[in-house]
This record gives structure tokens, sequence and C-alpha cells, in this order.
């Protein structure tokens, strides 16, 4: 008998990051197959929408073999049961990651018995988040160095057609 060790790395991943692909890669390390679970936050307002996030992640993990990009329909357990995977791996960056993961990852476990792991940020990553990078690219700053190319050429274009970029008039042009 053979036993395979399968995972899901779940998010929304709007867009996916190199701090995001570092989890991933980690995690396609310690198990055999993993799927990245892209999923809708109702409480979020995308940049992209959800074809377009699995594109962008699946072009991201291309270098992957072991790893799918996948769309969660529905609740992340009944998916985690649906693929047999035995855990969900999740990257957190410090104490207010752990605090807001925990209840989530004690429920999944109370549904279904599979298990969390946290893996912590590498620290040449740790500061990336979606929401930051795409805040900062709103208001001109660079963040060509926490995206992968694809995923930098479309955000700039989201941004551009989506009318989102945010002049900064607290500084007067040099003249």
């Amino acid at each position: 008998m053979s036993y395979v060790s399968i995972a899901v790395c779940p998010g929304s991943f709007d867009p996916i990051t190199l701090g995001h692909l570092d989890v991933i890669e980690r995690a396609a390390a310690l198990f055999d197959r993993v799927f990245v679970g892209i999923a809708r936050n109702s409480s979020k307002t995308p940049l992209f929408d959800l074809p377009q996030r699995v594109a962008l992640a699946t072009d991201a993990v291309a270098h992957l073999p072991n790893v799918e990009v996948v769309e969660v329909p529905g609740l992340l357990v009944d998916f985690c049961t649906s693929v047999g995977a035995s855990a969900i791996v999740k990257g957190i960056r410090g104490a207010s990651d752990f605090d807001a993961e925990t209840p989530m990852a004690l429920m999944n476990h109370h549904l279904t018995g599979v298990e969390t792991i946290f893996l912590h940020a590498r620290p040449e990553v740790a500061h990336i988040a979606s929401s930051l990078v795409k805040d900062v690219m709103r208001f001109g700053g660079e963040v060509a160095d926490m995206v992968t190319e694809p995923v930098y050429a479309a955000m700039q274009q989201a941004m551009a057609e989506k009318n989102l970029y945010i002049r900064d008039t607290s500084r007067k042009d040099e003249q």
C-alpha cells in the first residue's frame, strides 16, 4: 500500500505574491501533492476575478510538478475531504496572523479532523501581503520585487483599466 500525502494551501490570492509562493514551494517539498485552493472572500473586493486569480496562480506554480491550482467552491473542509487532503498549510507572518488563523484551524479540525500546519514566513518575504502590495502600487510605489512578472503586468493593467491609481497630491511637482 502506498500512502500519498495531500495538502491544501488556501487563500484568495488577490494577487498571488512571492510570500504565497514561498509557502506553496515549501509545502510542495513536504507533501506528495498540494492543491492551491483559491476561494472567494465575501469581505473583500478583489482586483482580479476568480478565473484571473486561478490563471495567475497557475502560472506562478508552473515549476512545481506536484502542485495544482483549483477553485474552492464552498467550505474549505469539504474541498479537503473531496481531494483526500490530510492537512491545510497556511503561512503566517506573525502573532496577529496566528491569532486570526487559530480559530479557523480549530473549526476545520472540529468539522472533519483535518490538521492545519502553520509555516512561518521567511524574513525576506514576511512583509509581503496582497492587500499591502495593491495599496503600495495604487499610490505609485514599486512592487515588482514582491510578485512574479506576469502578476505585476496584470496588476498594472487591472489598475489602469479600473482607474485605481491614486495620485499623491501632498507633493508638489518639481518645476
